[in-house]
């Protein structure tokens, strides 16, 4: 794979995806000792990804994620701050402590939500899409998922309508070969996820979801088509999950093919392999990559100490935005 590009950016990509590692490896830590209590799907191994599409868009693009999304969240913007206060429960939380792992927000940088519902943010993205297209305005959706997906009715339905409009929107599976536990062999005739674009003459992409200057390239031509009015791309980005499918374990234990994948997937990790081009190209040194890696930390440290000191939402706030409040109005509801 070519790294024809700038050095710059190739520390860009380098840097988002060492930003999500180790803040997922100290969610890990939270995780064991209790301090995070909500159902957490952790990104490591998947970083690459994140980091070439979010790397690719421009801030006020939208994205839409999974239950699996913190990664996403932090690449293309979020504070960090808030979005470890949500995992603690914490009013100070991008969700306000009510959303947990598995429901962010950040719509100062266009993440407008992400769901564990499997599929359930597909057709949000595809309406975005269409919002944007009928306001004139040249903005990208993006909607990631998992290969679970492609199992589901509404996917097909959003793809078609997708490529009917030609809306802009990137369709961008992380393909980790699971659901849940079911392993992709399991449930899929074959293994073409990628040629289901054909279905809808769109493009349809299969990259190396563990290489972030190769997913950067594909999102990059695929967001230039879409902003250009040429419709919407399907990218299916094979990678694999470290840990287990939910919280801080291995899953070695859901079966033997998952115990014989799992170490040579390790050794494809996305970040050393960036960071060896970067050290052996000369395009900078250890102590560099050393000090952003110090920096980083130190990030997470702050945030997981602002999370402690915040306060829990209040019980009388329990009700707080799940309704509609029309202020100095009556509701309808009243009326009735």
């Amino acid at each position: 794979m070519s790294y024809d590009i700038s050095v710059e950016l190739q520390l860009r990509l380098y840097g988002t995806m060492l930003r999500i590692r180790i803040f997922e490896e100290r969610v890990v830590d939270l995780l064991e000792a209790n301090e995070i209590k909500c159902p957490t799907h952790l990104y490591i191994g998947q970083e690459a990804i994140a980091a070439g599409v979010c790397v690719a868009l421009r801030q006020d693009d939208y994205i839409f994620g999974t239950h699996r999304s913190h990664g996403h969240y932090l690449a293309k913007g979020g504070d960090m701050k808030q979005m470890m206060a949500e995992l603690f429960g914490k009013r100070t939380g991008c969700s306000k402590g009510r959303g947990g792992s598995m429901h962010l927000v950040a719509p100062e940088v266009g993440l407008l939500s992400t769901a564990p519902l499997v599929s359930g943010t597909i057709p949000i993205a595809v309406g975005a899409a269409l919002a944007s297209k009928l306001r004139a305005e040249d903005r990208v959706s993006v909607v990631f998922f998992g290969d679970g997906v492609v199992d589901e009715g509404v996917f097909y339905e959003s793809m078609n309508f997708a490529a009917l409009k030609k809306l802009a929107v990137i369709f961008v599976c992380e393909n980790n070969f699971f659901a849940t536990h079911l392993h992709i062999s399991e449930r899929r005739v074959r293994d073409n996820i990628v040629k289901i674009s054909d279905i809808y003459g769109m493009p349809g992409v299969r990259v190396d979801g563990n290489n972030a200057v190769e997913v950067y390239y594909a999102a990059d031509r695929a967001i230039a088509r879409a902003r250009g009015g040429a419709g919407p791309t399907l990218l299916e980005c094979r990678t694999y999950r470290w840990r287990g499918h939910v919280g801080p374990k291995w899953d070695l234990d859901v079966g033997l093919r998952r115990k014989q994948e799992l170490p040579k997937w390790l050794a494809k990790d996305p970040i050393v392999r960036l960071k060896k081009h970067l050290l052996e190209d000369g395009a900078v040194s250890l102590e560099e990559l050393k000090r952003l890696s110090a920096d980083i930390e130190q990030e997470v440290e702050e945030s997981i100490t602002k999370a402690r000191q915040a306060s829990r939402p209040k019980e009388e706030e329990l009700m707080d935005y799940v309704f509609r409040e029309n202020k100095g109005q009556e509701s309808h509801l009243a009326q009735d």
